[in-house]
């Protein structure tokens, strides 16, 4: 029995060029070409998206949450299933559910799920990101000064054993509490170390950027700022071509003045791409939340502890893309690379996801005109239908 399937009556974005009066082929979970509909093998399932636009699925590389789950509450499997089920509503086919500062423990056992939810092939699951505790109390942000601290031998063996075991694994780190020696082993294993929460100038971001620091944490949030003598942690991600940086499109984290001189500043081949920083919200009706025993509230999009401290983002991705497109005045496929190429790019899964040509992921979204969701598609199967 033939697995081919097309989708056809599509506008497609490939993650390169837009196809007009093509279809797209999958066999299984892979794509396997865009062609016209009368070139397709004899066999194949047809598949109408009735005009629509076809792109690739956004990947998301920190999300703490989804569907009224926190990963630090809920360190299993359902709990990640519950996550990246939440925000296939929106788009992503790939997510990095994200630990934010906790225990020793807490660590341990969402370690263990993330391994078991690769075993079950949770879809959408790409792999975790640890974000803390060896961050800087000074740039703290939302994380609880009482949970962090340096990072130990025991803590890198931690991180270690993740080497390998994930499609990608990312670990947040300030030089304040974390070492060039532990960063280099880190990167050298293949795990993705990423620069953030911390008060560093940009001659040490650089030293970490040498010893195989990848990406940045939230670029402009909690880190130095781009000064005119010191260029901060900010300048060190815009000037350092070799990192690259995700950034929080909300309108509440960064201004949109600052985003769009951010994007025509970034010195490449890094880019800048899109992270919602999401929490249990995401896909529910929650007004608020704990996060280590303290209240978060939820008004008009923005998600805050008691004295007005930003704590995550209340936003899915494709209204980041939609804010990205609208607000930043980005091409649409500008806007949809910052959601799916350039993250792939960041996490090394580029050879799999993140584009929509042979050989890839059948990762993909179906959008209106208007860019409203219609379908979400894993791996060659619908996940979620409008």
């Amino acid at each position: 029995m033939s697995t081919r399937t097309a989708i056809t009556g599509a506008r497609i974005f490939d993650g390169q060029f837009w196809y007009d009066d093509q279809t797209m082929l999958l066999d299984g979970g892979t794509v396997t070409g865009i062609l016209p509909e009368k070139d397709l093998p004899s066999g194949t399932t047809l598949i109408e998206a009735d005009g629509r636009l076809l792109v690739p699925g956004f990947i998301d590389l920190q999300v703490n949450g989804g569907g009224g789950v926190m990963l630090n509450h809920h360190q299993t499997v359902d709990g990640i299933r519950t996550i990246c089920a939440a925000h296939a509503k929106f788009g992503t086919t790939a997510v990095l559910p994200t630990l934010i500062t906790d225990t020793f423990e807490i660590r341990r056992k969402t370690i263990e799920a993330g391994i078991q939810a690769k075993a079950e092939g949770v879809p959408g699951f790409l792999g975790l990101h640890i974000e803390g505790p060896h961050l800087s109390v000074a740039r703290k942000g939302a994380h609880d000064p009482a949970l962090i601290r340096p990072m130990d031998s025991a803590d890198l063996d931690a991180m270690l054993i993740c080497a390998g075991v994930f499609d990608a694994m990312m670990v947040t780190v300030a030089p304040e509490n974390t070492t060039v020696d532990q960063v280099r082993a880190m990167a050298e294993a293949g795990l993705i170390v990423s620069i953030g929460h911390t008060d560093s100038g940009y001659a040490t971001v650089a030293a970490y950027a040498e010893a195989g620091a990848r990406t940045v944490t939230h670029l402009f949030n909690a880190m130095s700022p781009l000064g005119h003598r010191e260029p901060g942690v900010v300048g060190a991600a815009l000037d350092i071509g070799s990192l690259h940086a995700g950034l929080i499109v909300d309108g509440f984290h960064v201004d949109p003045v600052s985003m769009r001189l951010a994007l025509r500043a970034k010195n490449g081949p890094g880019r800048i791409f899109i992270v919602t920083d999401a929490m249990s919200t995401i896909g529910s009706d929650q007004t608020g939340f704990l996060l280590n025993g303290r209240e978060i509230f939820r008004k008009d999009g923005r998600l805050t502890l008691a004295d007005g401290t930003l704590a995550g983002a209340d936003i899915d991705m494709l209204s980041s893309v939609r804010f990205a497109h609208e607000k930043l005045d980005l091409p649409l496929d500008e806007a949809i690379r910052m959601a799916s190429a350039y993250p792939a790019d960041a996490a090394g899964v580029s050879t799999r996801k993140g584009r929509l040509i042979p050989g890839l992921d059948a990762d993909f979204v179906l959008l209106t005109k208007n860019l409203d969701m219609v379908s979400t598609w894993i791996g060659g199967q619908r996940v979620f239908q409008a």
